[in-house]
């Protein structure tokens, strides 16, 4: 099979399956705005919530994934099948005991917790309370995703990217029956979302057993921590740690700003970035969970122009897919969050303040996307050291840009400060790339970069100019009239910027011309 072929085959079982998980997931998002607004249940629900994913990134999908992936890739090339599933059995142990004590300790100290990232709701009598309950209920939500996402990986690394993607569709699926089989039976609604949080991260793991099986995999209980192929992880996850930590600190601060605005302030940040999550999952995190396993197992065989070549495809098709549709967000994002959210006791003025958030989370799509793509080359050559340091420095970017952007933007200014740090960061990462992998040209990044703005800006002003013709605007604002309108954006949204792509040469190539 071609490289390229092969690449983009994988790319699309994971795009697909993504994409299906992010269509439940907004379906979960209308139902709870459907049944709670923004309304102080919401955002205590979300600032819970927030709370042990806070961790997820260190323990689940991120700093885990990224240092497991290499490491065990590695194993499989120079050790064998049997040492690497006996690395993966004693992750597996090890994980769940340090969670288990976080999680304790977790349920233990929520009040405290609360106070700290949610300060401003202890002046609203109850709402404090209710984001402690809410948050001891999910911390336990941290092991299971953790467990599912250390499945994911040793699923990718033998080339089964299918299951793996379709997992996070039962998660939603968990929360969408919670919030019509549990949390009517509730004497707190919100408080059946939060167990709907649990079921669905028993799902998402659950999936995936049947899948490890097939492959050979069992479950062992094996708790060495002393273990060589443990410590390569540990020594590979430790910085990637610290620069998702410096992250999650932004979060913290970003929340704890938000609970001091307007009340709804933090639902309209969650909302927004919900939406803007639709693509970055499908697309970018997508191609970040192909490349990694295929880029460490170029590292392990030192094939440096094949790691090269895979950035070039998966930046090649970032881009290309990615930026049309934060323009789409720009240009037709009221509709957009009409469509999904106005309906129950989600009014016009709360389409209207999400928005406003989304139009910045659209600009730093383009960062948040790139960093997810261009971070796993460093990680499959054993490279966390300058991604922790670049993370850092974008953070401290962003939380000096909250202060400045606030008095403008209001709440929307949170999600400004972050769309900077998240372009900052890539272009820290993009800028460095050369040095680790001299194969790789940055002019020819950037001129393929230039290229795919071009087209994509050319596409979103047209879209605007459309939108605003009296008989588009005459369609109204309701359900049928924002659906008929944005129907037709896309269809030509779709077909121009086909077009001028093609004008500009920044059309990917799906497959290779001959074999590698």
């Amino acid at each position: 099979m071609a490289a390229k072929s092969g690449f983009t085959k994988a790319f699309s079982r994971v795009a697909l399956g993504t994409l299906f998980s992010r269509i439940l997931g907004l379906v979960r998002e209308q139902v709870f705005a459907h049944l709670f607004g923004a309304s102080m249940a919401a955002d205590a629900f979300f600032a819970a919530f927030r709370i042990p994913n806070l961790l997820r990134d260190l323990f689940a999908e991120g700093a885990l994934s990224s240092a497991f992936v290499p490491v065990f890739k590695q194993d499989i090339k120079e050790r064998g099948k049997a040492s690497a599933f006996e690395l993966a059995q004693v992750c597996f142990t090890v994980l769940t005991i340090v969670l288990a004590v976080i999680i304790i300790l977790g349920a233990l100290l929520a009040p405290y917790l609360v106070k700290i990232i949610a300060f401003g709701f202890g002046d609203i009598p109850g709402k404090a309370e209710l984001t402690t309950r809410l948050t001891v209920i999910m911390f336990p939500f941290l092991l299971l995703v953790a467990l599912a996402a250390l499945a994911m990986s040793i699923l990718n690394s033998f080339d089964r990217f299918g299951i793996p993607a379709l997992a996070p569709a039962l998660f939603n699926m968990g929360s969408i029956a919670a919030a019509y089989f549990i949390c009517p039976y509730m004497e707190e609604p919100i408080v059946g979302m939060a167990l709907g949080v649990l079921l669905g991260g028993l799902g998402q793991f659950a999936i995936q057993i049947p899948s490890l099986h097939r492959i050979g995999f069992r479950f062992r209980f094996k708790p060495d921590f002393k273990h060589e192929g443990l410590r390569r992880v540990g020594r590979l996850m430790l910085p990637m740690v610290s620069g998702l930590a410096a992250g999650r600190v932004n979060i913290f601060v970003n929340t704890l700003l938000a609970s001091l605005l307007a009340a709804g302030s933090v639902s309209y940040l969650t909302y927004s970035y919900r939406i803007m999550h639709l693509p970055l999952g499908m697309v970018a995190v997508a191609l970040g969970t192909v490349a990694l396993p295929k880029a460490s197992e170029q590292a392990a065989n030192n094939d440096r122009a094949g790691i090269a070549a895979t950035f070039y495809r998966a930046i090649h098709l970032c881009f290309f897919l990615v930026f049309p549709v934060a323009a789409f967000f720009i240009a037709c994002g009221v509709d957009i969050v009409g469509i999904l959210f106005q309906h129950g006791k989600f009014g016009p003025e709360d389409t209207l303040n999400t928005y406003h958030a989304l139009n910045w989370y659209s600009l730093g799509l383009i960062g948040f996307a790139g960093v997810r793509v261009t971070a796993p080359v460093y990680y499959a050559l054993k490279d966390a050291v300058h991604p922790m340091r670049y993370s850092i420095i974008s953070v401290a970017v962003n939380l000096v840009a909250n202060f400045l952007f606030i008095p403008f933007f209001n709440f929307a200014g949170l999600a400004a400060a972050t769309a900077l740090g998240g372009l900052v960061n890539f272009a820290q990462l993009l800028h460095a790339l050369p040095r680790l992998v001299t194969e790789i040209n940055l002019g020819k990044v950037v001129n393929l970069f230039v290229r795919t703005v071009v087209a994509a800006a050319i596409i979103g002003l047209a879209l605007y100019l459309i939108g605003m013709h009296p008989r588009m605007t005459g369609l109204g604002d309701h359900f049928k009239g924002r659906l008929l309108r944005l129907s037709i954006q896309f269809v030509i949204g779709v077909s121009g910027y086909f077009v001028v792509s093609y004008f500009l040469g920044s059309i990917p190539a799906l497959r290779s011309t001959k074999k590698q």
